[in-house]
């Protein structure tokens, strides 16, 4: 199909490969305590989230899709001893670790993991401090002498089931992003290492962009609608500074795209990014929140003679996605339908948040069931997981999916 380990021109060609990853210990390392500042509303039953990730992945596979795991390819990426205490190092460097004497033996617990996949999985499920050992009074300096009750000197990294946001796949290329919290920003290094060192995609794949940047991106707002056209959300994780060095990026490294489609909306954490409210489901269909609509502004973004040219468009948002894809119309499939109530409570669960899979062949979460009525009222396939426990992270299957490679459409 491709000479290019990365192959993503659409939202809605024929998904070939996509990555995921398994909830692991990181879930069960929430606490009510830190909910919100690690971005969860409820801890979820990490049994029950599993079956159903477990699910999720065997309805992909069912479809002919190829399931890559993000901790398999950041323990793959870990090619020899320098990289790996690189990537140790590095991991600690950005855990906010209060004292030297904690670091120091964080650092001898992950260098005493011989096996590359648990150290990975050991990184991204934290540290309590009752798994280290005692101290000497002489060795402690006085960060580590004056101690909190908090039960962590590592905080999990329970998100980062959400694949689509660290890294974003463009084209041919990847957008390694800088994440809205401190929280998830650290989920990035995996895919530092994966496309700097991993045996295929290490070096590979162009950057346009970095997460040492330090405005703000989540690949929840990066939406790839056709081979010319991009949709990115201005959003509560987004920045609008950061679409503007993406863009530069993408049109001078010559990914392959003409225009961008920047979409500003309500500015919190129901909608907090753009395919929470806005995902494209078929050649000539979209669901949507009716919620965003009236708050809606969109901006058109092209790049010529080395300058960013921005309009803001005006009228009917069918009208204008029909125009930029070529087509004569587009629907617009409300979330919800036009009750209001059930519309809040279904986007809340995600309803909006769908995953294509092939043109008109959709996974969604059974639970949404009356978004899910109208989706089949309109033709569409849908391929129904169930998400009692992962919904409670706020996200859905495009938010749990990261492809690798799509047919060309």
């Amino acid at each position: 199909m491709s000479q290019h380990p990365i192959h993503v021109f659409s939202e809605i060609g024929k998904l070939k490969k996509v990555m995921l990853h398994r909830p692991g210990k990181e879930i069960e390392n929430l606490v009510p305590d830190s909910l919100e500042r690690l971005l969860f509303d409820d801890i979820p039953f990490l049994e029950d989230a599993q079956k159903e990730h477990d699910d999720f992945a065997q309805a992909l596979r069912d479809e002919g899709v190829e399931v890559l795991y993000l901790e398999t390819l950041a323990a793959e990426s870990l090619v020899n001893q320098e990289v790996r205490e690189q990537f140790i190092d590095e991991y600690l460097e950005e855990a906010n670790i209060r004292g030297r004497a904690t670091k120091k033996a964080i650092r001898s617990l992950l260098l005493n993991i011989k096996d590359n996949k648990e150290l990975i999985e050991k990184t991204m499920a934290g540290v309590q401090k009752a798994e280290l050992p005692e101290v000497p009074a002489t060795e402690k300096g006085l960060t580590d002498l004056v101690e909190s009750n908090y039960p962590f000197a590592i905080d999990p990294m329970p998100n980062l089931y959400f694949t689509r946001d660290p890294f974003a796949t463009i084209g041919n290329a990847v957008s390694l992003n800088h994440m809205y919290s401190e929280t998830r920003n650290r989920e990035t290094i995996y895919g530092k290492y994966i496309f700097s060192h991993h045996p295929v995609y290490g070096g590979k794949v162009p950057l346009v962009y970095d997460r040492n940047e330090t405005t703000r991106i989540e690949g929840g707002d990066e939406l790839v609608l056709s081979k010319d056209v991009l949709a990115v959300g201005i959003s509560q994780r987004t920045d609008a500074a950061s679409i503007e060095k993406l863009l530069i990026n993408i049109f001078k490294k010559n990914v392959g795209f003409k225009k961008v489609l920047a979409f500003e909306f309500a500015n919190n954490r129901k909608f907090m990014h753009l395919d929470t409210v806005f995902t494209m489901v078929d050649y000539d269909k979209f669901t949507i929140h009716p919620e965003i609509e009236g708050d809606l502004r969109v901006f058109s973004v092209t790049y010529e003679n080395e300058t960013l040219h921005i309009e803001e468009e005006h009228g009917d948002l069918a009208e204008l996605l029909a125009e930029n894809l070529g087509l004569e119309k587009v629907e617009l499939i409300r979330c919800g339908g036009d009750n209001i109530v059930a519309a809040g409570r279904e986007q809340w669960n995600d309803g909006s948040n769908t995953l294509t899979i092939a043109p008109g062949v959709v996974v969604v979460y059974k639970r949404n069931t009356i978004t899910n009525a109208i989706l089949e009222s309109k033709g569409l396939r849908l391929i129904k997981i169930k998400g009692s426990e992962l919904v409670r992270g706020r996200g859905g299957p495009r938010c749990m999916s990261m492809p690798f490679e799509r047919e060309d459409i």
